[in-house]
């Protein structure tokens, strides 16, 4: 893709129809961070409705990935975002415990969301209760399944095991994180899980777009992930890669489709959250787009849009785009414990597997990553 194509293709925007506000009766337990009925902003903050739940979320809300110091959190909730989102296994099981002692009795002032990694009915049926335990809280506004990537893995029992909770008054909504949308977004609908929160960005959009289109159209509520397109850049990348100024244009991007309800950017500091919190208000600009054209070419040897063209080419079976998430959270992010736990998640088989072995490499991207480069600084990185 040549740069006039990629300036016309972000700059042309979206034609994705706007989520309709929609609201049902509180179940068990529901937070009171539901906002009264007012103007779609106050300030500096911008509300929609996510989905079909009737919750109205700031458009920016909060990832707790990688967050350590819990007063830029306590920071956010001062400052009207009402929408954080954890995992049970970040930090190794701590991200939690923080963000519950975090928030403390401002809990029920935002809408709090949490995911879980099992994947049978009662290991994530345990899991809630766990996450539940942490967090200090009754109960979850929306749990995910977490990083499905493959329709057959969300399971009837998984779904049963969700709406259990629910009627329980342990979630109010279910969701779903992948990091590819496009590959199971027929079943969500099937499933008629509530909430998604796929990977979505100025990178992804192309092959993203008409999937959040039909979650859209479904009024599956939208929840935009890894919105910087953050990437490691390779041997020596010791320091995780701070979001400069192509940051505001990246959010802002996301933003302007109106099928995001709201957008989770990790942040680690007040600067960060003060930035983020600025560009919930702005628009997406003409140079805005330049940025994002030259961050565009910057990333493209590193960066995985998560498209699927590469499944299956890989002569060893590596589960190419994966790996490449992997590098992405240790040089990327800084959370090099995270990618090598998800490394390890793999077979025996793709963890021994060396890229050194082969004379070339059989996995061509379409969009320009060096797959042999980005796996084997997985392997150098996480292999044993």
């Amino acid at each position: 893709m040549n740069a006039p194509s990629r300036r016309n293709f972000l700059t042309a925007g979206l034609a994705l129809p706007a989520v309709a506000s929609a609201s049902r009766p509180a179940g068990p337990g529901q937070s009171q961070a539901q906002a009264p009925a007012k103007p779609l902003s106050s300030g500096g903050l911008q509300y929609r409705t996510l989905g079909k739940t009737g919750m109205r979320v700031t458009t920016v809300g909060y990832g707790c990935m990688i967050t350590s110091d819990p007063t830029v959190i306590t920071r956010a909730v001062d400052m009207g975002i009402n929408y954080f989102d954890t995992s049970r296994n970040y930090q190794g099981g701590q991200n939690e415990r923080m963000v519950g002692a975090a928030l403390g009795a401002k809990r029920k002032d935002i809408f709090l969301a949490s995911k879980c990694d099992t994947k049978t009915g009662p290991g994530i049926l345990a899991e809630l209760d766990r996450s539940l335990t942490e967090l200090g809280t009754d109960h979850l506004d929306v749990w995910h399944l977490h990083g499905f990537s493959d329709p057959a893995q969300i399971t009837d029992e998984l779904i049963e095991a969700q709406r259990k909770a629910k009627q329980q008054g342990k979630i109010r909504f279910t969701g779903l994180s992948t990091h590819n949308l496009p590959a199971i977004v027929d079943r969500v609908i099937e499933a008629k899980i509530e909430v998604i929160q796929p990977q979505y960005n100025f990178a992804s959009a192309a092959s993203y777009g008409p999937a959040i289109e039909k979650l859209a159209q479904a009024g599956i509520g939208v929840i935009a992930m890894k919105v910087m397109a953050r990437s490691g850049r390779g041997r020596g990348a010791s320091q995780p890669q701070r979001p400069a100024m192509f940051a505001p244009a990246a959010l802002k991007w996301t933003i302007k489709n109106p099928a995001i309800a709201t957008t989770v950017p990790s942040m680690t500091d007040i600067d960060q959250l003060e930035q983020n919190f600025k560009t919930m208000s702005e628009r997406f600009t003409e140079d805005d787009a330049k940025v994002l054209v030259a961050r565009l070419e910057e990333i493209s040897p590193y960066f995985c849009r998560m498209c699927g063209q590469c499944q299956g080419q890989c002569v060893k079976g590596l589960p190419v785009p994966d790996m490449v998430r992997f590098v992405m959270y240790a040089d990327g992010y800084g959370q090099f414990p995270l990618g090598r736990e998800n490394f390890q998640r793999m077979s025996l088989e793709h963890q021994n597997a060396r890229c050194s072995d082969c004379t070339t490499c059989s996995v061509h991207c379409p969009n320009g990553v060096d797959v042999s480069a980005r796996l084997s600084r997985a392997q150098e990185l996480f292999a044993c």
